[in-house]
């Protein structure tokens, strides 16, 4: 497993990161939640990636009790804040902010998190007033960095400047895979620009870029699209037009002599933008197979076939990620 550092910061990231966004917030049992866990240090990924919003705490407790077994100075730990805990709970005003990271400290079983990150902008509260608490979180040793998801650039500019001076933005994490890159367009350039590194999420597109979904068939049984608990975004990408597409990669996979998992992974690390992909895994075998595609360099001719093969599938151009928006709210 390699590593990356994480934009200005001083941590360094295995290429590959675990997720808990789907899979340990419900839809798979504790049991394989720590198997999946553990298979992920075994594989020498030492990145983790959650979220106060995944099962409404599940995921964190999940790994509140799993990852006690081991080293806290031995992993990097990641969680999330803005979307509803609650009726009245969400958002990034800097009441929620106090609450939810004591919250999410609590369930996570730890005294810090290393980066804690806006999972989305909130544009009912003052930019100043968010990074302004913030700030405070990681003064009070409660979390180490501060990153952002799904931020426009003119939202990660303002948040830049709204930064008090002894704090900074180190990590993005955006949607991104050979099917979504929209990314490219203005979010890595921007971070490129600040020193920020990119964490991305869906880099398989939900596991469609494995290529186990065929055109004109069910989905198998056992997969994430056939879960009523974790197909809600999948759906949208099981058309005949991208499926057809992506079955053009297998040969392409199969000439590379790669996995179309690790031809998939490999893609979005060839990017310097990139610091980590998080992968997300029911199994044990399935951590172990995302882990091999760190370190994996794409030739320029497999690059190539890849573009020609998706032609205009793959979405491009700067859009807004799922429950973003644009807007931008100061004092």
């Amino acid at each position: 497993m390699r590593h990356r550092q994480l934009g200005t910061s001083d941590l360094q990231v295995s290429e590959i990161s675990l997720g808990s966004w789907l899979t340990y917030s419900g839809g798979v049992e504790a049991d394989a939640t720590a198997a999946c866990t553990r298979a992920a240090f075994d594989a020498g990924i030492t990145f983790f990636d959650t979220a106060n919003v995944y099962g409404r705490g599940a995921a964190e407790e999940a790994w509140g009790r799993i990852l006690a077994d081991y080293r806290r100075e031995d992993y990097v730990l990641a969680t999330k804040v803005y979307f509803p805990m609650s009726s009245t709970d969400r958002g990034l005003s800097p009441a929620q902010i106090h609450k939810q990271i004591d919250a999410s400290l609590r369930r996570l079983a730890t005294d810090h998190v290393d980066l804690y990150q806006c999972h989305r902008f909130d544009a009912e509260t003052p930019i100043e007033d968010t990074m302004e608490a913030l700030a405070e979180v990681v003064r009070a040793g409660k979390a180490r960095y501060l990153g952002i998801s799904e931020w426009t650039p003119d939202q990660i500019r303002a948040g830049l400047a709204a930064c008090p001076d002894d704090v900074t933005i180190v990590s993005s994490q955006p949607q991104y895979s050979m099917l979504w890159r929209a990314p490219e367009a203005e979010v890595f350039p921007t971070t490129a620009e600040h020193g920020i590194s990119n964490i991305v999420w869906s880099p398989m597109a939900e596991g469609v870029l494995t290529g186990k979904y065929k055109p004109g068939e069910p989905v198998p049984v056992d997969s994430r699209a056939a879960s009523d608990e974790m197909n809600g975004f999948i759906r949208q990408k099981l058309t005949d037009r991208t499926l057809e597409a992506v079955q053009r990669l297998v040969p392409i996979a199969e000439g590379a002599g790669l996995s179309m998992a690790e031809m998939a992974l490999a893609w979005v690390l060839r990017r310097p933008e990139v610091a980590s992909a998080i992968v997300g895994a029911s199994r044990p075998e399935q951590v172990h197979a995302n882990a091999a595609a760190a370190g994996i360099e794409l030739t320029a001719d497999t690059l190539a076939a890849i573009d020609e093969a998706l032609g205009d599938v793959p979405v491009t151009g700067q859009q807004l990620g799922p429950g973003a928006s644009a807007e931008i709210t100061h004092r």
